[in-house]
């Protein structure tokens, strides 16, 4: 695995290392919806953040509702849920990874 050098956190705002987040999942690319209404690059998007965060957006949501309704970082972070999982994420210690 390669190492990645610490950066801040888009939900968070911790630093820490960082997991790149798809905003369409990319199990929903091959989906015709997806494909007709999206461009190459507009699939490809995504935001860089922290393991902990990146783990409670796919623990509260499944890839349909990401791809649908919360496919821009703005309605990740203005999401009710998902902001006080945020929240909570940026109050516990960063583990430093050797």
């Amino acid at each position: 695995m390669k190492k990645q050098k610490a950066d801040t956190c888009a939900c968070c705002g911790r630093t820490t290392y960082l997991t790149f987040h798809h905003l369409i999942p990319r199990k929903m690319h091959r989906r015709p919806h997806f494909k007709k209404h999206y461009s190459k690059a507009e699939l490809a998007a995504g935001v860089m953040v922290c393991r902990q965060c990146h783990n409670g957006i796919h623990k509260f949501y499944n890839e349909m509702v990401l791809a649908k309704q919360l496919n821009i970082l703005p309605l990740l972070l203005s999401d009710p849920t998902l902001s006080a999982h945020f929240a909570w994420v940026s109050r516990q210690k960063v583990r430093v990874c050797r």
